[in-house]
């Protein structure tokens, strides 16, 4: 099994969802009491978002870039930034490393192709939706993705910040949200991205009216897939 190298903290709520799945990944592929070779360097996300408000992206590139050369010098095979955001810096981190980085933007895509999903709505935050990153990369992929209107890329931004990133889920944060994937698949998305990795605190993605594909899990699957390859599965034997 190789070790995977996990960027927190961004937020640790997120942080938190996606040892779990990891973990519960590894002991459903290998039975017993597996568990998961994982090691997490968690940022101060304070700090992290002061950059991104700052618009200091090279600067927080540098700062997750020196955390993922801490994760390869201590045995990382690969490694993920968990959370959609600081992709926007993705390319720059990985090039400080000579292990993988396991793109989020990627990873979602070929999911969404093996389901014939082409016109998403992306609910993420206002960095993902609008500093165009998310969207070029998807279009690698032959995916064009959707955003909310003015409001609704508002209203979806405040409730990842002000609300999942410090742990709360109120009930009528879900239906705001709810009603903008309606709207968006009446204006004709077929499918809908939880582009957010605290999004799939508040939303189920097998419970919306569009077809929904949660990038958290997508993620972490795809870094277990990365772990295992090659190792032989006792349930399967």
């Amino acid at each position: 099994m190789q070790m995977i190298g996990l960027i927190g903290g961004m937020s640790f709520e997120s942080s938190a969802v996606y040892y779990r799945l990891v973990n519960e990944a590894v002991r459903a592929r290998l039975g017993g009491l597996s568990s998961a070779e994982v090691i997490l360097h968690s940022v101060n996300f304070e700090e992290i978002v002061a950059l991104q408000k700052a618009g200091l992206w090279d600067a927080a590139a540098d700062r997750l870039a020196r955390a993922a050369e801490g994760l390869e010098r201590a045995g990382a095979g690969c490694v993920l930034i968990c959370t959609n955001t600081m992709h926007l810096v993705a390319e720059p981190v990985a090039s400080r490393i000579s292990v993988p980085l396991i793109n989020i933007i990627d990873e979602t895509a070929t999911v969404l192709a093996e389901r014939d999903a082409k016109r998403p709505l992306l609910l993420a935050t206002r960095y993902t939706m609008e500093h165009g990153f998310y969207a070029e990369r998807m279009r690698r992929h032959g995916i064009e993705v959707m955003v909310p209107d003015a409001d609704g890329r508002t209203a979806t931004h405040d409730i990842i910040f002000s609300e999942l990133c410090a742990g709360e889920v109120r009930p009528q944060s879900r239906e705001k949200l709810i009603t903008i994937i309606e709207k968006a698949k009446a204006e004709g998305a077929d499918s809908v991205i939880l582009g957010c990795t605290e999004i799939c605190l508040i939303l189920d993605p097998d419970n919306l009216p569009l077809p929904g594909f949660d990038s958290t899990t997508i993620h972490a699957d795809a870094a277990v897939e990365f772990a295992l390859a090659g190792l032989a599965s006792p349930l399967a034997a």
